[in-house]
Formats: C-alpha cells, sequence, structure tokens
C-alpha cells in the first residue's frame, strides 16, 4: 500500500473539528492530514481560492453541508411555508455551480449528500407528498445534486443517509449541536471517515480486486469430503442452507461488478469440483472461478502459487474462512492479504461481506465489469500455450488486434484506473488523479495513448497506457504501463513502436525512458533491458530514432 500522506481540507457549516480529528487519527493507509476551513464560511472559502486555508494545496476536499444552510429555501420549507420545489432546485443548481469552480484546482471532491435528522418527522403521513413535505424535497435536492457532479472528474457524492441510519436515533445529538455546533455523533463521523479512506484507497489504485474462499462451512454448510455433495447444508427450506445461497449470489455479485474470484480450501479436488458441478443449489459455478488451489497442502503456499499464476498481488486479496485458525495463519504468513474477521453465525455471512469497503472503487468501467469473465477466460487462453512449441507460433495463433487510441474523455476513467492499479509492467509508478491525468495530457509537448487488445479469446479491455514529452528535439517516456494480464505477447513492443513512430513524426532525434524502481515493476526492468533500446547508467534507455523500431509481425494495430 502506498503510504503517501493526503493532504485534506474540509469546509463546513458546522464544526469539524471532531470529524478532522478522526480522519487524522485513523491509521488505516492512505494517511489523512485534514485541516478544517474556518466555521460557517462554505460559500466564501468555495469563491475565496485565495484564502489561506488553501494555501497548502490539498489533494482531497471535503465539502460537508446542512440542506437548510446550502439552500436556504429548503429552511423556509422546514418552517412549513409553501415553497415551489422548482425554487429549491435552482438554487441547489447555484450550489452545485460553486463547487464546479473548482475543477481542476482539487484533484478529489468529495460531497456527503444532505440529511435529516432522524427525529425530525416532519408532517408525518405527507413528508413524501410533491410540494409539501420536506423529506420529498431532500430527495429530489440530493439526486439534483449527485446529477449535477457525475459528469465531472473528481466528484463523489457520499452516502450520508447510510451513515445516519447506520448508527440510528442517537446520530444526531441536540446537547452536541447545542454546545459545540456540532451536528452528529461520532458514530456518524467514524463512518464518513471509513467511507473517505475506502475511496482514498481505490483512488490510489489500491481496492481489492479478488476474492478467494474456503469451501465446507464457508460457501455451503457441512465438509463435503465427509458427507457427500447431496447433503450439504445449501439452499432448500433450511435457514442456514438459504443463508448459504444468499451468501453465494452476494459474491456472484461482487464478480459482476468486476471482483476476481478464486477458491482455497483443503479437500479432494475431484470431491470438490463434483460437488460444484452437480449441486442443484450452487449459485457460483466452475465458469465463475478464475482460478482455484484445492488440496491438502498449507493455504499460504496456495494463496501465493494462485496470485503468482493470476498475475496480481497479494495486495489484491481477500480471504474468507470460517476457520479462525486458517485466517490467523494466512495474516501471519501473507501480511498483505486482507483477511477479515468472519462470525460464527452463518446467517450473517452475507452482511458480513456487504459491508467490506475493500472493493470499494472511484471508477466502475467496462472492463471493470467483465474483469472476472475475462479472468477466466485467459486461462483458456494459457491453456493453449501448451499446444505449440514456440511463443511465436501461440502468439500468431492467438490473432492479437491493438487498438490505439489518443486519451479523450470517454477512455479517461478507465485509463486513470490502469494509471494507478498497476506495479508490475510500470516504467515511473507515478499516480495521478483523472483531473489530473487529463490535465497533463493536453500540455502542448505531451502526448498519452491507451492500448486496447482482443484475440480469438475474447476482448482484453483497454490494457495499455503509454506517454511522451518531449523538449528540444528529444523525447521522454514518461509512462509505460501494461496490465499483468497482457505481459508477454508482444503487446510491449507495439507500444514502443507507437512512441518512437510519433517520435519520429515529431522529428525527434532521441527518446529516452528513465526506470524508478519500486518494490513491484522489475519486470519492466526485464522488458526494457530486451527491448533493444540503448541502457546508460542510472537506469536510463534510449533510442536512436532514426533507427527504425517495427511493429510485432503478428500483432494487428487499428
Amino acid at each position: 500500500m502506498d503510504d503517501r500522506i493526503v493532504r485534506c481540507l474540509v469546509v463546513s457549516d458546522f464544526n469539524s473539528g471532531n470529524f478532522c480529528g478522526l480522519l487524522n487519527n485513523d491509521k488505516s493507509t492512505p494517511i489523512v492530514c485534514a485541516a478544517a476551513g474556518p466555521y460557517g464560511q462554505v460559500a466564501e472559502l468555495l469563491l475565496d481560492l485565495g484564502h489561506p486555508c488553501w494555501r497548502d494545496k490539498p489533494e482531497a476536499l471535503v465539502v460537508w453541508t446542512s440542506p437548510e444552510t446550502a439552500v436556504p429555501s429548503f429552511h423556509s420549507l422546514l418552517d412549513f411555508q409553501a415553497i415551489p420545489i422548482e425554487q429549491i432546485l435552482e438554487e441547489v443548481d447555484r450550489y452545485t455551480s460553486s463547487l464546479l469552480g473548482l475543477s481542476g484546482r482539487v484533484p478529489t471532491v468529495f460531497v456527503p449528500t444532505w440529511v435529516l435528522p432522524p427525529q425530525q418527522r416532519g408532517l408525518g403521513v405527507l413528508e413524501l407528498k410533491h410540494g409539501a413535505g420536506a423529506a420529498g424535497a431532500l430527495l429530489q435536492m440530493n439526486a439534483r445534486l449527485a446529477l449535477a457532479l457525475r459528469e465531472t472528474a473528481g466528484y463523489f457524492v457520499l452516502d450520508a443517509q447510510r451513515w445516519v441510519t447506520s448508527v440510528g436515533p442517537r446520530a444526531c445529538n441536540p446537547q452536541l449541536w447545542y454546545m459545540g455546533k456540532v451536528p452528529f455523533s461520532a458514530s456518524v463521523f467514524k463512518e464518513a471517515v471509513a467511507d473517505i479512506k475506502a475511496a482514498l484507497t481505490g483512488l490510489h489504485g489500491q481496492s481489492r480486486k479478488l476474492l478467494l474462499v474456503d469451501l465446507d462451512d464457508t460457501l455451503w454448510g457441512g465438509s463435503v469430503g465427509e458427507v457427500g455433495w447431496p447433503q450439504l447444508s445449501l439452499g432448500g427450506h433450511d435457514p442456514i442452507g438459504e443463508a448459504f445461497v444468499d451468501f453465494q449470489l452476494a459474491i456472484r455479485s461482487l464478480k459482476h461488478r468486476g471482483v476476481i474470484l478464486g477458491i482455497i480450501s483443503k479437500n479432494e479436488e475431484t470431491v470438490a469440483l463434483e460437488a460444484i458441478r452437480n449441486h442443484p443449489e450452487m449459485v457460483l459455478r466452475l465458469e465463475d472461478f478464475a482460478g482455484w488451489r484445492i488440496n491438502w497442502d498449507d493455504k499460504a503456499r496456495n494463496i501465493t502459487d494462485l496470485v503468482d499464476e493470476l498475475n496480481l498481488g497479494l495486495q489484491s486479496v481477500v480471504y474468507i474462512d470460517n476457520d479462525a485458525g486458517q485466517r490467523q495463519r494466512i495474516r501471519g504468513a501473507l501480511p498483505e492479504v486482507f483477511v477479515p474477521e468472519w462470525p460464527a453465525d452463518k446467517m450473517l455471512y452475507r452482511e458480513s461481506l456487504w459491508q467490506l469497503r475493500c472493493f470499494d472503487s472511484p471508477v466502475l468501467s467496462l472492463e471493470d465489469l467483465a474483469r472476472a469473465d475475462m479472468y477466466a477466460v485467459d486461462r483458456q487462453r494459457k491453456d493453449s500455450a501448451g499446444a505449440f512449441q514456440t511463443i511465436d507460433e501461440w502468439i500468431r495463433d492467438l490473432r492479437i488486434a491493438v487498438q490505439i487510441e489518443v486519451l479523450d474523455e470517454s477512455n479517461l476513467p478507465r485509463a486513470t484506473q490502469l494509471f494507478n492499479k498497476t506495479n508490475q509492467m510500470n516504467l515511473s509508478t507515478r499516480r495521478l488523479a483523472a483531473a489530473e491525468l487529463w490535465q497533463w495530457s493536453q500540455r502542448e509537448q505531451c502526448r498519452l495513448w491507451t492500448f486496447r487488445v482482443r484475440d480469438r479469446f475474447g476482448d482484453c479491455g483497454l490494457a495499455g497506457i503509454a506517454s511522451l514529452e518531449w523538449e528540444n528535439g528529444r523525447g521522454k517516456v514518461v509512462d509505460f504501463i501494461l496490465s499483468c494480464r497482457a505481459f508477454g505477447r508482444r503487446i510491449e513492443e507495439t507500444m514502443l513502436h507507437t512512441l518512437l513512430h510519433y517520435a519520429r513524426c515529431e522529428k525527434l532525434s532521441r527518446v529516452e525512458a528513465v526506470y524508478l524502481a519500486t518494490k513491484k515493476n522489475k519486470p519492466c526492468l526485464d522488458f526494457f533491458q530486451g527491448s533493444g533500446f540503448m541502457q546508460f547508467p542510472e537506469n536510463t534507455y534510449a533510442w536512436d530514432v532514426r533507427e527504425d523500431y517495427p511493429a510485432p509481425a503478428d500483432i494487428l494495430l487499428c
């Protein structure tokens, strides 16, 4: 995990000292250094970027307001005055315009939704009547807020209602308000901190993307090796069996949002696979899993082997096991793997999975939604390599096509995600938010390309990024990034060909690439050492642009 410190400014119409304190004292990564803007000066601070609170150039901003302060007409509605909803929504639009004025100045802006205290009943039965109750108006206000901010990179509307609901009646304490102008209890602020830290983790490319699960008493009830698959507790009219089905449904929903699935189990493989194939109540099928290790070996070793096979890192892994001893074993042997505590009560499995924030991601691209299926297909792709004598024959059989695109608004979300998540094939491992990446790519002497890959097995999606900047006739490769799913298939050489062809068009004389070492990006060093580039001290590699760098013969460029 990246151990950088994120500077955060909190702008609010209440005393946010308690909230900032909780943000600063939370030791999970990334570490946040939060400062509170002057109390009650939201509008002024959003307009006056010369104010001293902006001096440290925060990387994240939290703008947390009450609805009656941000939207004055809503205050009148709370007083049971007849205020047209159109007037209220116009004021919401003015408020969101002031937020959007920060676009490009702060990489990440978090805006919690507006909420009312749980104790405030308003008009009771009329609260959701159009034009009558505050609750109905608030639903429209929050929808308008989210709609206005959803298309702008770096803006995220957070569900504050869920924080309040999870805490219950004591979420808002009148004594805290009257004594310190603090509208929420510490429990609400803790929920907010957890969601913001999860969002920052995802923005830094560190969200988890591989879920590994045990089988016996985790995915189903009972030991399949002892009772046989027909006797497993799974489905039927049994509350425990029903809970296991719901747990599998929740796991499958994670797969649908891009989380890769795998199995780690101490069992006879043939027996376990027979259960997965044949049990009529199994929701998850073999094709849902990118891989498995079902044997009697040490689970820590099995996790390492499977992660290596999938070309991922241990920092991507979540492991779920009902056995406390096995959980402790994995935590001790593989500290990078996240092993959540797991309830003894099987009927709490689904709820426990729902509560995990480690899969939160700031972007859900088409590639994300198809990722789990891509890994399953990749297993077929790798298996096909065994039928060929040489890698050239295998690549020729794959019929790889690479589509080259300049960075634009359509591919920016996925490019940002790949930019911040890729560790192994990554030349410089710089990290930028979407707005920062876009601004850099628009500089006069900078260019960034994305590379989409497909072959006869299917679409690998946007798998590569390469960027070039130049000055005084010389170019520098700033970024050279390739997804682990596309390693070793001549995509790397295709990317270099693209960079150098453009450099020749710009009449550059030389292009250099400087490798910046991290703990995980040695594969990028290995590639450049064998790329044909001239090697110089301090991990610098160079190419004389007068020399052609041909595209691989068996790759179709689109």
